[in-house]
C-alpha cells in the first residue's frame, strides 16, 4: 500500500504525549515545496502504544530530524497509528525508507514512504462506518474495504472497560474517489458475518466545541447513546 495523507500535523515541538498537538502545527506535505517533499516522510501502521518520542528516536537513528509528529485523534487523544517525519537532508529520508520500511514493531509492520503534496484528490477521504458485527476485527475491516482502494488507516472503536467492539469504525483511504466507491459498494450492505446492513458515510471533522463535549462522554456513555454522540461529531457530508 502506498500512502500519503494530506492532513497530518507536524511541528518542531516534539515533546511526548497526547497533549502535544498544537493548533500552530502545519502539515509538512502542505507547507513544503515539491523539492522539500523529498525530506518529508509519512509512517503508517505504527503500534497503538508507540509514543512520539519513540518515533523520533527510531527515525533519528538514521539522521538529523527537523520535525516529527505522531498524529492523534482530536477527540480521544489516542494514536491514529501514523505520523510524519521531516529530515534535514533528503539523503537521510531516502535512507530511512530503505532501512525502516517493512520493519516489524510489535504486531505491526510499518510502512515508510514520501509524503505526497496536498491536493483536492486526497482530502476528505475518511469514512465513518457503523453497524459492524461485534466480532469483526480491524484486519477484517481492512479486507472488506481494501477492494475499493488503498487504505491509509483503519480503526474499530472498542469499549474501554470490556474491550468489546462498539460496532463502529473509521477507514481513511488514499484518495477521496476511493472513499466514494466504498460508500457506493458497501453502504446498506451486509458484510460477511453480519445480520444487519452497515452504514458507510463520510466523516466530517468535529468542531472544536463538539470535540470538547464528546471528549469526556464518548467512552463513558452507554452503548445506546454512542451512535448519537458519534453522529453529532461525524455527520454525513453531502
Amino acid at each position: 500500500m502506498e500512502t500519503q495523507l494530506s492532513n497530518g500535523p507536524t511541528c518542531n515541538n516534539t515533546s511526548n504525549g497526547p497533549s502535544t498537538i498544537s493548533n500552530n502545527c502545519s502539515s509538512p506535505v502542505e507547507s513544503g515545496s515539491i523539492e522539500d517533499s523529498k525530506t518529508n516522510l509519512i509512517v503508517n501502521y505504527l503500534p497503538q502504544n508507540m509514543t512520539q518520542e519513540e518515533l523520533k528516536s527510531l527515525f533519528g537513528s538514521i539522521g538529523d530530524i527537523e520535525s516529527c509528529k505522531l498524529v492523534r485523534d482530536k477527540i480521544t487523544g489516542q494514536s491514529l497509528g501514523y505520523g510524519f517525519v521531516n529530515y534535514v537532508d533528503p539523503k537521510d529520508a531516502e535512507k530511512a525508507i530503505n532501512t525502516l520500511n517493512g520493519l516489524r514493531l510489535q504486531t505491526k509492520t510499518i510502512k515508510v514512504s514520501y509524503a505526497r503534496p496536498s491536493s483536492a484528490s486526497i482530502r476528505d477521504a475518511n469514512l465513518y462506518v457503523s453497524g459492524l458485527p461485534k466480532t469483526m476485527t480491524q484486519k477484517e475491516l481492512e479486507q472488506l474495504f481494501s477492494q475499493y482502494g488503498r487504505i491509509i488507516t483503519s480503526r474499530i472503536l472498542v469499549d474501554q472497560v470490556t474491550g468489546v467492539s462498539r460496532g463502529v469504525g473509521f477507514i481513511r483511504f488514499d484518495r477521496r474517489v476511493e472513499a466514494e466507491e466504498a460508500i457506493k459498494g458497501l453502504n446498506c450492505q451486509k458484510p460477511p458475518g453480519a445480520t444487519e446492513p452497515i452504514t458507510v458515510k463520510f466523516a466530517n471533522n468535529p468542531s472544536q466545541k463538539t470535540s470538547q463535549a464528546l471528549l469526556s462522554q464518548l467512552y463513558q456513555s452507554p452503548n445506546r447513546r454512542l451512535d448519537n454522540l458519534l453522529n453529532m461529531a461525524y455527520g454525513v457530508k453531502r
